[in-house]
């Protein structure tokens, strides 16, 4: 038991008469608490899924724009990085193309994943990352 039978004895004993209980209240206290770390901790598992996939694409497009290279050597790179860090359910949809930004070819990985609610399951929030690099030209 979290809370000892002797304490809550003694809150009994404090409330005034007409008064809230204040067992009642401290109970609501924590649950207000609760909400608030479970939030915090939502939004920072967000947080680090997102940085992973991002760094993870950003390896892999400059690993795909390296002489010798393409954007399936980059997606493939990207994968194993997200399933090494992460989890390879995070890597189930990674897409490498080449585009021309200011006539440069560039090269851009992008990763499409879904984290769920605390990690756990339920409603998730959709995460869509890029990661560019100029693609080197032979010599």
């Amino acid at each position: 038991m979290l809370v000892d039978p002797a304490m809550l004895e003694m809150l009994a004993e404090l409330r005034l008469p007409g008064q809230p209980d204040p067992v009642l209240e401290i109970l609501q206290v924590f649950e207000a608490d609760i909400e608030r770390v479970l939030g915090v901790l939502q939004v920072s598992l967000v947080l680090l899924v997102r940085n992973t996939l991002t760094a993870a694409a950003s390896d892999g497009a400059r690993y795909a724009a390296t002489v010798g290279r393409g954007p399936s050597d980059g997606v493939a790179r990207t994968r194993a990085q997200i399933a090494g860090a992460l989890a390879a359910r995070f890597a189930e949809d990674v897409t490498a193309r080449v585009v021309s930004v200011d006539g440069t070819p560039t090269v851009v990985v992008t990763v499409r994943a879904s984290v769920p609610a605390l990690g756990l399951g339920g409603p998730g929030v959709d995460l869509e990352v890029d990661g560019h690099a100029v693609q080197e030209l032979q010599p």
